[in-house]
């Protein structure tokens, strides 16, 4: 897609609020608040959840970028508040969550998760993946809202010190958004947020889709 040849975009009302109070009303109700920063597996806790991953609308979108049937890698609920406002410092996302853990050439290290496997895949998988925040609140700078490096992507897996060289020579852009906006930005894109200034609920429903197809006896998530 074109508006995503600075690996991100942002778009306006994607979700109803409808859908919102939804979600918001089932995750208030369960007792996976006791998570310290966000809750993995957000899919599969969640039914409003994995409903809104597998909707026809998400489907297609993703679809769309990555020109290949998408599969839902993992999905995550953050919820930056007054009891949980912490800062995230400037990364890429790069692991994934499958199954099982299998060699891969080209993949690795591995890891466990909230009993899920995670492992970094090779470069060319990431490149490929698109992921989708779904905004549940409004989020700006006194909230804490996420920061990108445009075209960071470009540069493929950075190294630390090359991810300290670059964010001293480039301008971020804040990616201030409204309930029920959808931003789309590539895994590899540099992103962090700061600590909120005056925190409130910063709800986010991040979830990250691939057409990539893994070796048998693998599966996303």
């Amino acid at each position: 897609m074109n508006e995503l040849k600075q690996g991100f975009n942002l778009e306006k009302r994607f979700i109803s609020l409808d859908m919102i109070k939804v979600i918001i009303d089932e995750i208030t109700l369960s007792n996976e608040q006791k998570s310290p920063h966000g809750i993995r597996n957000a899919e599969k806790k969640f039914e409003s959840i994995a409903k809104l991953a597998n909707s026809e609308k998400i489907i297609a979108k993703a679809r769309s970028i990555l020109g290949e049937e998408p599969q839902l890698v993992r999905a995550i609920f953050f919820d930056k508040n007054p009891e949980k406002n912490w800062l995230v410092s400037w990364h890429q996302d790069k692991t994934v969550s499958v199954n099982k853990k299998q060699h891969i050439d080209g993949w690795g290290p591995w890891s466990l998760k909230d009993g899920t496997n995670h492992v970094q895949p090779s470069e060319s998988v990431l490149s490929k993946m698109i992921t989708f925040r779904i905004h549940l609140d409004d989020t700006n700078t006194d909230n804490g809202c996420l920061k990108v490096i445009p075209n960071s992507h470009s540069y493929g897996v950075l190294t630390q010190i090359e991810i300290d060289s670059l964010i001293k020579s480039t301008v971020f852009v804040e990616c201030l958004a409204e309930a029920g906006d959808l931003l789309i930005m590539r895994p590899l894109i540099l992103h962090a947020s700061s600590k909120a200034r005056f925190p409130k609920h910063r709800r986010v429903i991040h979830m990250e889709f691939s057409g990539y197809e893994l070796p048998n006896g693998i599966v996303w998530g």
